[in-house]
């Protein structure tokens, strides 16, 4: 995970681009082991052929149980107006080599299992659904009104041949 002792170190990204997207790292957060909170890398993901902002991405980097079960290692926002062009899935393939330079070898997506096109997103990014589980009491996300996590993996070893 890329790290002297116990410090972490995000790492440039390079350039991450597609012919119709590009990732633009705008900030990168450490962790907060208050909130249980990993480091993570923000992006914003900018149409290749205007420069507007279409959306953002955030590559978490660990492995926490939280992670794994409710929190997934990628979160993701695309703008209206954007939609329908499958930057998300695109955005989240771009970002493979940088979670396997940080030693990873998959990624836990999640979403909620009544948001249809964050699951088409993981699907059409590669990632395999496995189940959907219950939020406990004591998570955040549970707190916040959400009862169930629908959970994907992504194989980057795959993923990445392909």
């Amino acid at each position: 995970m890329h790290s002297k002792g116990d410090q972490f170190h995000f790492l440039d990204p390079g350039d991450l681009r597609d012919g119709d997207l590009i990732l633009q790292l705008v900030a990168t957060h450490p962790a907060d082991a208050a909130k249980g909170w990993v480091p993570y890398y923000e992006f914003h993901i900018l149409s290749a052929k205007t420069g507007t902002r279409a959306g953002e991405i955030h590559l978490r980097i660990g492995n926490t149980e939280h992670m794994r079960l409710f929190g997934g290692h990628i979160a993701y926002g695309v703008r209206p107006e954007h939609r329908g062009r499958h930057f998300a899935a695109r955005a989240l393939r771009l970002l493979i080599p940088l979670a396997q330079r940080h030693g990873l070898y998959e990624l836990w997506i999640t979403c909620n299992p009544e948001n249809i096109a964050s699951r088409k997103t993981s699907e059409l990014a590669g990632a395999e659904f496995l189940e959907i589980v219950d939020l406990p009491p004591d998570v955040d996300m549970y707190r916040e009104g959400e009862r169930h996590k629908c959970r994907y993996r992504l194989d980057l070893n795959q993923a990445a041949g392909s």
